[in-house]
This record gives structure tokens, sequence and C-alpha cells, in this order.
């Protein structure tokens, strides 16, 4: 494994984490009406967008984009559950399903090519 893929990778979690922070934070915003969650979540969105930037030196965006969002999807799905007793249908968790085969499909292919 390259040093840029490993620095790569930290990149990407970091994306994925602040992508999840800024979106709990625009729920808890309640449509810019809270005034720290609203500052708080253009602030995570920054740092995410800037950590996906630098991820890309070492992904092809393709992949970096999928597992970002991805991630991004699942995490936010079980934030939903535990954070705001969002409910999950059955159809929801099969769908979730098939963004992480998705995103696992994506990640086997590129290590092919």
């Amino acid at each position: 494994m390259k040093d840029g893929i490993g620095w790569g990778w930290l990149f990407l979690i970091l994306a994925i984490g602040f992508e999840l922070s800024g979106t709990i934070s625009m729920k808890l915003s309640q449509g810019f009406t809270k005034l720290w969650p609203s500052i708080l979540m253009f602030v995570c969105y920054g740092i995410s967008f800037t950590s996906l930037n630098f991820a890309l030196h070492s992904f092809k965006i393709s992949v970096a984009y999928a597992i970002w969002s991805g991630a991004g999807i699942i995490l936010i799905t079980v934030a939903g559950v535990f954070f705001f007793s969002e409910r999950l249908s059955l159809a929801s968790l099969l769908w979730s399903g098939v963004i992480v085969a998705g995103v696992v499909g994506l990640n086997l292919s590129a290590k092919v090519h």
C-alpha cells in the first residue's frame, strides 16, 4: 500500500465523519432558525469537502464519491434512528443494503483495474 493511499483513506474517513456531522447539524438547525447548529453545518460541510478534495489525490473520483456518499447515507440513516427516533421500513433496510453492496462492488472493481 502506497503512503498516498493511507493518507487518502484518512482524508476520506474525515470527509465522511464531517459530512455526517454537517447533516446532523442541518437537522438541528431547524431550517436555519437555530444559529449555532446552522454555523456548525457550514463548518462541517466545508471540512468535509476539503477532506474529500485531498482524498481525491489517492482515489478515482467515482470510487471516492461512491464511498463518501454511500457511507454518509448509511451513517445518517443509523443516526436518524438513534438520535431522531426515525423508523425504517423493511424496504428502507433492503435499499440501504443495495447501497452497501454498490460501494463494496465499486471498491472491488477499482482494485481489479
